[in-house]
């Protein structure tokens, strides 16, 4: 597989919508390639999304590059395997080559041509260029102390849990209230479990707002097309996604008043065995509180700019709710006094990017180094990144524009 009839003008590792999207702007180019799956087409979302999940983004927004939403729910939210079928019927209607079953072991050098050599659980293939579109939130992550937490707990990640049914008898404790740990908590509740949950310090955003949904102002306003280094620059890092319900608004005052029990954050385990929590659940509160504002203040003064004649807003009942906080704040527990008999984290995900054995890829803790997706080695591509470029990047919005902006650099390069 030395001759250049050999070697492809490029191999998109991974078939979730990244890496589809990079495909069809490929082939838009002529350019001949190969998708490798180590499972199936969406493999991720089938096997690490809960029964109930829904997409964040309406319908008429979950559409991949060259689609349009043209069915009768424009505001609706697709399931996951409602999208596991978006992703399938797409790659069929476009003929991606897509090679599924074919795990990726090593991504190396050593081409003669200034190519790639990947080795794979179905043979050697040889690229000059190389999108790496496996994500970055695919493997979960736990914080060092969860080994010592008392042996009789099950402990689940997000990408774990399923459904209230999969889970033992006994209450449940949630560890942070991101867009996972909250909607995880909220279903829990609904299906009478008693809820712990563990809050973090993250934003909140309403489902609706001002007579739309509100992903539909935060693109037409321009919110999620602030850059990386903006977003670094105001917070100081990259913070998680705004808390941000289904079908309606969750708050962390919402589901206190569902019943579900709300901690501080997730300190530890004392000597005793006891988990313990810090005081700043009203501190989380507060922040979220603040977040939603913020963000509904930017869409104001969008829709005040440009004239649009939107309604008034209306007070939502998840954000207007008395928040019922404990009293006084839980700063310790023990598991089996409260009858919790499972902790689900949702601590966070990172990318499994341990195939990669190139130097100057990836930073000490084995995660992409890259500028708007391109690497430093001259064809090498990262698609589908969280927060790659702006606060767009990582959501199915942006792979239109992010599949082209590569297959067009990987052309010229080319």
């Amino acid at each position: 597989m030395t001759d250049n009839a050999n070697v492809l003008d490029a191999v998109v590792v991974g078939a979730g919508w990244a890496g589809l999207g990079v495909s069809y702007s490929l082939a838009r180019q002529g350019l001949r390639h190969a998708v490798l799956e180590r499972g199936r087409i969406g493999e991720t979302w089938r096997t690490q999304r809960w029964d109930s999940f829904r997409m964040n983004t309406p319908n008429v927004q979950t559409v991949m590059p060259g689609d349009c939403y043209d069915g009768s729910d424009p505001f609706g939210a697709l399931t996951r395997n409602q999208f596991v079928a978006l992703l399938e019927d797409f790659a069929r209607r476009n003929e991606l080559p897509v090679e599924p079953d074919t795990v990726v072991t090593e991504l190396a050098g050593g081409h003669e041509n200034g190519g790639y050599r990947l080795i794979t659980s179905r043979g050697t293939l040889l690229a000059r260029n190389v999108v790496i579109a496996s994500g970055n939130l695919n493997c979960p992550v736990r914080p060092v102390w969860a080994a010592a937490l008392p042996p009789g707990l099950r402990q689940i990640d997000a990408s774990d849990y399923r459904s209230a049914a999969d889970l033992p008898a006994g209450a449940v404790l949630v560890v942070e209230s991101g867009q996972s740990g909250a909607q995880i908590a909220e279903e829990l509740a609904e299906a009478g479990r008693t809820v712990f949950l563990a809050t973090s310090r993250v934003g909140r955003l309403s489902r609706h707002y001002r007579g739309r949904d509100i992903m539909l102002w935060l693109v037409e306003s321009g919110f999620l097309d602030v850059r990386r280094d903006e977003i670094i620059r105001l917070a100081g890092r990259i913070p998680p996604r705004g808390l941000l319900g289904v079908e309606h608004t969750i708050s962390l005052q919402g589901l206190g008043a569902q019943g579900v029990v709300l901690l501080g954050r997730f300190a530890g385990v004392e000597d005793d065995g006891r988990l313990s929590f810090a005081d700043d659940l009203e501190e989380h509160v507060r922040f979220a509180d603040e977040a939603s504002a913020n963000v509904k203040r930017y869409i104001d003064e969008y829709i005040s700019r440009s004239g649009i004649d939107a309604p008034v807003s209306e007070p939502d009942p998840a954000e207007t709710v008395a928040a019922q906080l404990p009293n006084p704040a839980v700063r310790s527990l023990d598991a089996a006094e409260s009858g919790i008999t499972t902790v689900v984290w949702c601590t966070g995900f990172k990318g499994d990017f341990s195939w990669v054995r190139l130097s100057g890829l990836l930073d000490p803790e084995g995660q992409p180094v890259h500028e708007d997706g391109v690497a430093a080695l001259p064809g090498i591509y990262f698609a589908g990144l969280d927060f790659a470029s702006t606060r767009k990047s990582g959501i199915i919005l942006a792979i239109a524009e992010e599949a082209h902006r590569l297959a067009e650099h990987i052309v010229r390069r080319s």
